[in-house]
This record gives structure tokens, sequence and C-alpha cells, in this order.
């Protein structure tokens, strides 16, 4: 959808995903070297979970580009005299459909064993490149600073693409694992930016779109949101740090306890 809405509802998606991630990857990661954190089953049910979850955004999202007053309700082609029919909303549709067949796939490799472990990262990984494929040929010939903030883009989306495809050979790497929590932090935040920018939901026009200078501004900006995204990456590490630390300390609490009432019985 060529307005706000259509901008703020994958920056939602992408926004509760990589704080989902910057959560839960790094209480994976401490449970792993404490061994007294959660099970993998534990883990098993996130990752269906956050399958389904996946399912449910993109279904909301290839209905909202159909059927808004204005879409193509499932026409691709017609009209008098016959021409394509909002193609935006279908390139969005197109887009919302990989990543509900990433979520399929979620589930289905937590819920059997004949799926590959690996290849959910796979699947993400190509849900993005096709994202960044279709936004790539999204804004060809249009005004200089709608290009430039749709090409900003790019790098969160073909970054993320890059890591899942490494995150397939090295799995369970906390480092990858954060790289793309960060970039899909980044790419949430920026899609509410492009909203902003072109779509001003208190109404009245956009930006200049042929001012250089706020293509300068908003190349600046884009690095306060990734300065941001690493924050909060940061400040959710370090509470799941200390989290793991607190059921350890406990964990510790209740062992000494129990040897001094074995001491006091003997």
């Amino acid at each position: 959808m060529a307005n706000f809405k259509g901008h703020a509802l994958p920056g939602s998606f992408f926004i509760l995903f990589g704080v989902w991630w910057s959560v839960k990857y790094p209480l994976k990661y401490h449970s792993r070297r404490s061994k007294n954190g959660p099970g993998n089953r534990c883990f098993s049910y996130m990752e269906v979970t956050e399958g389904a979850v996946k399912i449910i955004f993109s279904v909301i999202g290839m209905l909202a580009e159909q059927f808004v007053p204005d879409g193509p309700h499932l026409h691709l082609y017609g009209g008098d005299p016959s021409a394509w029919v909002k193609l935006m909303n279908w390139q969005h549709t197109t887009m919302y459909l990989f990543f509900c067949i990433s979520g399929i796939v979620d589930v289905f490799t937590y819920t059997s064993a004949k799926v590959p472990i690996g290849l959910d990262r796979l699947v993400l990984s190509v849900a993005l490149f096709v994202e960044g494929f279709l936004f790539y040929f999204h804004v060809m010939h249009r005004p200089l600073v709608d290009q430039h903030i749709h090409s900003l883009l790019f790098i969160a989306t073909f970054g993320g693409a890059a890591s899942l495809l490494l995150e397939v050979f090295l799995r369970d790497n906390i480092v990858l694992e954060l790289f793309r929590s960060s970039l899909a932090l980044l790419q949430g935040t920026w899609f509410f930016q492009i909203g902003f920018v072109l779509y001003p939901p208190w109404g009245g026009p956009g930006w200049d779109e042929d001012d250089h200078s706020n293509m300068m501004f908003l190349t600046m900006c884009f690095c306060w949101h990734y300065a941001l995204a690493i924050l909060i990456l940061a400040v959710n590490y370090a509470l799941a740090y200390r989290r793991q630390q607190s059921a350890e300390d406990e964990i510790s609490e209740e062992a000494n306890s129990e040897l001094i009432v074995l001491g006091a019985g003997f």
C-alpha cells in the first residue's frame, strides 16, 4: 500500500521479530553455556510459535494488500482498456508470500524429523532476498529521495539474507544471530522512517524528493537507526545474561541449603 499504514505493517513485523530474536538468542546462548537454562524442547516450542506468528503476520499482510478499498482484489490484469492492476500491491503481496512460506517451513522443521535442519534458515534467507529484489525494481524511475531511502533498505535486507545463508552452515552462531537481529530491527524502524518521509501520518505533503540535503540527512539518520538497534541488542543481551546468572545463583543456594540440611542430619 502506498501510504503510511502500508509501511507501518511490515515495520511492526520486523521490529517484533528483531526484539524477540534479541532476547531469544542470548538466552539460548547463555543456556547452552551454563547447562542450567531451558532445554532444547523449550526452544523448539519457541521456534514453532515463531513460525506460526510469521504465518499469521504474512497472511494479514497479503489480505491487507489485496482487499483494501483501492486494492486489486486478486485481479492482476484487466479493466478497460486492459492493463496491469495495482502492481505495487502485488509486489508487496509477493513479499509477504515468501515470509509465509518461511513460517510454514519453520513449523515443519521443528515438528517433523523429515525436514532437514537448516532449511528454515535457507528459506528465510530467500524471503529476505526476494524482498530486496522486489524493492530494487520497485523504485526505479522514481524521485531521488524516494529511490535513496529505499536503497538504504537494501543494506538491511541483503545483509540479513547473507547472514542467514551463513547460518545454514554455521548453526547456533551467536554472532551471526545477533547481527541478523540487529538488521531486523533496522528494517523495522526504517520502514517507519520511509512512511514518515513519503506519507506523513499527520497529513500534508511529504519531504522534497529532489533536495540533496534530504538525502544527506536520511543517510545519517539511517546510521542513527542502526545505533538504536545496537543499543536495544546490548540491553537485551545484558538482561538475558543477568537472568541466567540469577537462575544459577538460585540453583547454587538451593544446593548449599540441601548440603546444610544433610550435614545437620549427620
